[in-house]
């Protein structure tokens, strides 16, 4: 209890031989009563109050805990540890462990109970459930059978709580993988638990069964159990980022189902001679979702958590430079506190902003594609009535697919798809359906088959840019491809060869014709615009760190290096073991290795490779998230299953088990 003196002093108190007779001079009132803790506020008896006064004993006050800087005691409750007595073999206990606070030992079954279990009625109980055969057997029975051979061999401790503990450690490692899956916290009370138990009465027998009942999977226990998991890897990766030397941000906000704005912030940084990525933070903007309100919400987890800004080296966001958006004020705000920290838009929205660009006639075939489309699958019955006539004509394919504005990787897939069926659609739709001619018209089918051609292979590049651990030399290396063989692709159009796309010379020697001047011309504007779009949102630049990339073709010393790391850099390449190193690991894991052994330009080099080129992680982190909170849980707090689902660091449940105080079955 925490008690307060206004007479005496705390100092005067401790020199005091008698303590207790100090104590209880004063009253105290009480204002909580825990298990094994009283807590009350101590006042001297002159003062006219009228507290309800109680006398402790010698066990109640064996435990007195002065808190530094304050007047303020803390009493405790000494816990009661039971003694063992020798008449307790006559039950068929002895005692194991500690003589003063001794575990009960039976002597047939060899198990150990706890401490409170050494009371005469228990033991007696033990004996006859347990061993009924001999419960009238006199204590020289068990006295001979714990003098026997077999009895003398060092007992193995199983003390009665280790089934709690495995039940408790069971049920974390199931809300895990309930976590992981996105699944519903029920999932694990109504389907996990009973299958279970299904599986191990058929593989083993009834008695193992019944253990699964002790494992906790209701649906608040679940809940919990994710809670605790999410607290752990936030745990762990905030000692990370207080050790490493720098780390990159990519955030992004949306709305979910419930019309909250969530906030992904992801996180790169170099741990254990690798580079790691994680979710930071995954928040609910609860006011306005401004600039300056993702700001503060990133802000007060890194004050929190006390990680430095100054280690910021860039952040990465769908937001270009010339935006004036809440994402660019959040990002002004972060250049604030972290003045060397740099900023950068998206790789993939810049490629996905450059190939919107195209001729009118081009994009008209596009837009009466995407009507066509929707003419079918916004009509349920027509696209039930499409797909029977489809499987009647034996088609290859019996729906077409629907085309948004946002996913724009599934454009090449609409059109292949759309080119397919043109045949069951021309038979589908009948005159009165105003673009039925465009099926027809062998022009508007040769335009088609180039979007589609194009679009596919605009979209492997996209998709090849994407995934863990990308760099900016990757994507710029992919892109540089790109923009070689949009100027081949040009030429060979130019020159009346289409064998690069695939779709439209098939169609041209299905239907044996040549592609008019008025298209070829269309598609080779279309291939040098859409190059020298790429070329302004991609631009060539004479970068300095391109010794970064592959250290062993410099030959001169970069301008971005002092003369130390170049020397470091020489002594680095002409390692043969590094070289070796270099063609065996990733860009990544190479420099990451090289830190204690070069420490000066290894760090130098992972600083470069730390920003993030595309915003795969958060577009990846929304798909997650809206699947995991779906319309059927909107009061979901999505947050602790985002921390597990997205975050590579896998929680320690051995940990977070022994940290529990209590681990029952109800717990």
């Amino acid at each position: 209890m925490f008690c307060t003196t206004n007479s005496l002093p705390v100092d005067l108190l401790l020199k005091q031989e008698s303590l207790k007779q100090e104590v209880e001079s004063f009253c105290y009132q009480i204002v909580s009563d825990s298990n094994n803790q009283k807590v009350g506020i101590l006042q001297s008896e002159d003062e006219h109050l009228q507290p309800s006064v109680s006398k402790k004993s010698d066990t109640e006050l064996s435990r007195v805990t002065f808190m530094s800087g304050s007047n303020k005691m803390t009493f405790s409750k000494k816990p009661k540890r039971r003694k063992y007595d020798e008449s307790y073999l006559s039950f068929g206990f002895t005692y194991f462990g500690n003589r003063d606070a001794p575990h009960a030992q039976c002597v047939l079954c060899k198990k150990i109970l706890s401490n409170s279990s050494l009371a005469p009625s228990k033991l007696r109980r033990h004996l006859e459930t347990k061993h009924a055969a001999y419960k009238d057997k006199d204590i020289s029975f068990f006295k001979q059978h714990l003098d026997s051979p077999e009895n003398n061999k060092p007992p193995t401790p199983k003390i009665v709580n280790t089934d709690n503990e495995s039940a408790t450690e069971a049920s974390y490692n199931v809300s895990y993988h309930i976590a992981l899956s996105g699944e519903a916290h029920t999932i694990g009370e109504l389907l996990i638990k009973p299958c279970a138990k299904d599986v191990v009465m058929r593989m083993f027998d009834e008695q193992y069964s019944k253990k699964i009942d002790a494992v906790q999977l209701s649906n608040s226990t679940v809940a919990r159990r994710i809670k605790d998991l999410a607290a752990d890897i936030e745990e762990e990766l905030v000692c990370r980022l207080k050790i490493c030397d720098g780390f990159s941000l990519q955030l992004d906000e949306s709305a979910d189902v419930s019309g909250l704005a969530v906030l992904l912030v992801f996180i790169r940084y170099r741990f254990n001679k690798s580079i790691e990525e994680d979710l930071l933070l995954c928040e609910s903007l609860q006011s306005n979702a401004t600039g300056e309100e993702i700001f503060n919400c990133i802000n007060s987890f890194m004050q929190k958590h006390e990680i430095e800004w100054e280690k910021c080296v860039d952040v990465c966001s769908d937001a270009s430079r010339a935006t004036d958006g809440k994402i660019a004020e959040a990002i002004t705000l972060m250049k604030y506190v972290a003045p060397e920290s740099t900023s950068s838009h998206c790789l993939l929205y810049r490629h996905a902003l450059a190939v919107k660009v195209m001729p009118t006639s081009l994009k008209n075939v596009l837009n009466q594609a995407v009507q066509i489309i929707n003419y079918i699958k916004a009509r349920p019955h027509q696209s039930r009535l499409l797909k029977i006539l489809c499987e009647e004509m034996g088609a290859q394919h019996t729906a077409l697919l629907l085309n948004t504005e946002e996913r724009w990787l599934t454009r090449g897939k609409v059109l292949v798809r759309l080119f397919e069926l043109r045949r069951e659609l021309l038979v589908f739709t009948d005159s009165a359906f105003p673009l039925s001619d465009c099926l027809t018209n062998s022009s508007w089918l040769l335009r088609l088959a180039y979007l589609a051609d194009i679009f596919t292979k605009l979209n492997e590049v996209n998709l090849s840019m994407q995934g863990k651990n990308v760099t900016v030399f990757t994507v710029f290396d992919k892109m540089s491809s790109l923009l070689r063989k949009l100027e081949f692709w040009a030429s060979s159009v130019e020159e009346e060869n289409f064998d690069c796309f695939p779709t439209l010379s098939d169609f041209l020697t299905e239907i044996n014709s040549t592609v008019d001047k008025d298209i070829c011309s269309a598609v080779v504007q279309h291939l040098r615009g859409l190059r020298s779009t790429l070329l302004k949102y991609f631009p060539v630049t004479n970068d300095s760190n391109t010794w970064v990339r592959n250290p062993f073709t410099v030959t001169v010393k970069p301008a971005s290096l002092v003369a130390r790391d170049y020397e470091s850099l020489i002594d680095l390449t002409s390692d043969s073991q590094v070289k070796q190193n270099f063609s065996e690991l990733s860009l990544n894991d190479f420099w990451s290795n090289l830190i204690q052994e070069y420490p000066s330009i290894a760090r130098r080099a992972v600083r470069v490779l730390l920003p993030f080129a595309t915003m795969h992680l958060c577009e990846t982190g929304f798909s997650y998230y809206a699947a995991t909170k779906t319309k059927y849980r909107k009061r979901l707090d999505a947050a602790p299953h985002m921390r597990i689902r997205l975050s590579n660091i896998t929680p320690n449940i051995k940990r977070i088990c022994d940290k529990k105080t209590q681990k029952h079955c109800s717990h």
